[in-house]
């Protein structure tokens, strides 16, 4: 079940691991790595100034979308997120800023992309997890096109996985979005990339060219720097890997004890 403990900011956890971090009085400090590596793919989607449409599967305690509505102001956002206890939580112990235009559904993730209008987003962020697992329905190739159609022209997909070596669910991944989008990058801690430990992987796709630079240069200078991998090097790691139909998707691994807890 969900709980939220008080410190100097809010922490929430579901079942004894960290879900969301969220400093009501400053929505744009960001405390978990995978997070800001997020934030960053949202900084270079637009241009300065800008207030793009954002759909986010999965919401936690919204702590992106409080971040993209400090510093994108007037952005419209979508939140799908399953748990409609963690809704009802988040929206008591939580509210949003005033004027924050996040609008927050209790739904299933796939359903709703499968009902949204085509082109309707320009970013679709996905951080969808089932326990600490993302859950077979969104690991599909058909999933990576429903996201594609939902998208406009130009428009940019983020989601947060998670993966060790050898890597089989990842490079599924790879190769689900290499079907349905033209342009793909992966964020991760060189030492995950090594196949030395689990953790966090951000995937993007689109169909127009990644901002693969200024992402690496924001991802390098961060406390735990992350590395960006696109072209030759992302397509060695995906050598191999095929799509995974709706019929033989299954949830992302389980993580090994300890991974994500807090120590």
């Amino acid at each position: 079940m969900p709980d939220v403990d008080r410190d100097r900011a809010w922490l929430l956890t579901v079942d004894g691991a960290p879900q969301s971090y969220v400093d009501l009085d400053d929505p744009e400090h960001l405390e978990f790595e995978y997070v800001r590596r997020l934030a960053h793919v949202l900084d270079c989607a637009a241009e300065p100034g800008a207030a793009p449409d954002v759909l986010h599967l999965g919401g936690g305690a919204l702590t992106l979308p409080r971040y993209v509505a400090a510093v994108r102001p007037g952005s419209r956002q979508t939140v799908v997120e399953f748990d409609a206890a963690l809704v009802d939580l988040v929206t008591e112990h939580l509210p949003l800023a005033a004027g924050a235009e996040v609008t927050v559904h209790a739904a299933d993730a796939r359903a709703w992309l499968a009902a949204a209008p085509a082109a309707s987003a320009d970013v679709l962020v996905a951080d969808v997890f089932g326990g600490s697992r993302v859950p077979a329905r969104l690991t599909s190739v058909e999933y990576a096109r429903e996201a594609a159609r939902v998208l406009r022209p130009g428009g940019l997909y983020a989601a947060n996985l998670a993966d060790g070596a050898p890597f089989d669910f990842l490079k599924a991944q790879l190769a689900n979005f290499a079907a349905a989008f033209g342009e793909l990058a992966l964020i991760a801690e060189p030492a995950v990339l090594r196949g030395r430990r689990f953790g966090n992987a951000v995937l993007l796709a689109s169909d127009s060219p990644l901002p693969v630079a200024a992402l690496a240069r924001r991802c390098a200078g961060d406390a735990f720097p992350a590395r960006v991998e696109s072209g030759p090097g992302l397509a060695r790691l995906m050598r191999g890997a095929r799509t995974v139909p709706d019929a033989e998707a299954v949830a992302s691994p389980e993580p090994p004890q300890g991974a994500f807890s807090l120590g």
